[in-house]
């Protein structure tokens, strides 16, 4: 199939799982125009993200990709990674709640660089520790249009806190960093605040 002039999709809350997503890429075939795509809740796991990051990559006008509460877990921010090159006019990535760690974040920060668009990432909820946050500030430097992170509810603690500060110090559009609820104490605020 092929849905050559649809621009906004929006099937969030379906639950469609994994066999539904790989449905969907299979449905919207040649995507050029999709500029809109908002899957949140459902629960299409790292398999269905596997089978939609083929259809990604062909979404080559895609700025806005909602993917949170998925449970894509490191393997499928893996596979979106893998996607993300293709995706030059991507402005907009949320990943909020989808079990992601220190692996599945620094997979995404290999590919952040080639997202020279993006303003906007969230990926509040996850599991990413130091590492992972640190690698990902440290992505997020080449993305100078990006004016909203949002790591909150996360496991980067003081050490995370600190790579993150020296990363983005001088980053020159960022508007908005959300640490909040990430075990970040009176070193890494100090950090922070420098």
């Amino acid at each position: 199939g092929e849905c050559k002039q649809l621009s906004h999709l929006e099937l969030s809350e379906n639950n469609m799982g994994p066999e539904g997503a790989g449905k969907l890429a299979a449905v919207l075939g040649d995507c050029r125009a999709l500029v809109l795509l908002d899957l949140r809740a459902n629960a299409i796991g790292p398999e269905g993200m596997a089978r939609l990051a083929a259809l990604l990559s062909r979404c080559v006008s895609l700025a806005k990709l909602f993917l949170s509460v998925n449970a894509i877990a490191d393997h499928g921010a893996g596979r979106l990674a893998d996607a993300l090159p293709e995706c030059t006019s991507l402005a907009q990535l949320d990943l909020r709640q989808n079990a992601i760690g220190d692996v599945g974040a620094t997979r995404l920060a290999e590919s952040l660089s080639d997202c020279q668009k993006l303003t906007l990432l969230h990926l509040e909820a996850n599991s990413v520790g130091p590492d992972g946050a640190g690698r990902l500030a440290e992505a997020l430097r080449e993305c100078v249009l990006l004016q909203h992170l949002s790591l909150r509810s996360n496991k980067i603690g003081d050490d995370g806190a600190g790579r993150v500060a020296r990363a983005l110090a001088e980053h020159p559009r960022l508007q908005q960093l959300d640490l909040g609820g990430c075990g970040i104490g009176e070193w890494g605020a100090g950090r922070l605040a420098r």
